[in-house]
């Protein structure tokens, strides 16, 4: 149960943050946090990370419905004593399910995360990426970790 509370501060997190920029940004409007480091844009994705697969959504509905089935299956059959699985698998629900509303409501996901890293201006993001690239580490870091300890027994 509890990873499930974490997809849904996630989801909830992403989207209030969204609402907030659809209603009070421009598209492309880009408004400095810190300069030439952070800055609030608003932007709109129709494709997938990094921006590939461009208005392919019925290939990101059909993606999303079968890794959200994967990840509550999992959640359901595995989790147990292992906390840092399901916390992983909580981000990775919230993340997926918060870019999904925004293909469903806006036909797009709207990013706002603007980052400079020594002058190479990383893709824009949102909440819901961020939870799912943390979710995914985390999944890899847990599944090296499970076949290291396999390895020695």
């Amino acid at each position: 149960m509890p990873y499930y509370i974490i997809a849904v501060v996630v989801i909830i997190l992403d989207q209030v943050t969204k609402q907030l920029v659809v209603q009070n940004m421009e598209i492309r409007e880009s408004i400095p946090i810190i300069e030439n480091v952070l800055h609030l844009t608003s932007h709109r994705n129709a494709g997938a990370a990094f921006g590939i697969l461009q208005g392919q959504m019925w290939l990101f509905f059909i993606a999303t419905v079968v890794v959200v089935g994967v990840v509550v299956y999992y959640i359901q059959k595995a989790t147990k004593g292992h906390p840092w699985f399901g916390v992983s698998l909580g981000l990775v629900l919230g993340g997926a399910i918060g870019n999904f509303i925004d293909r469903m409501l806006w036909g797009a996901v709207v990013d706002f995360i603007d980052v400079y890293i020594f002058n190479y201006n990383y893709p824009i993001f949102n909440i819901a990426d961020s939870a799912l690239v943390a979710g995914v580490i985390m999944l890899m870091i847990h599944v090296f970790k499970e076949e290291k300890k396999q390895g020695k027994s």
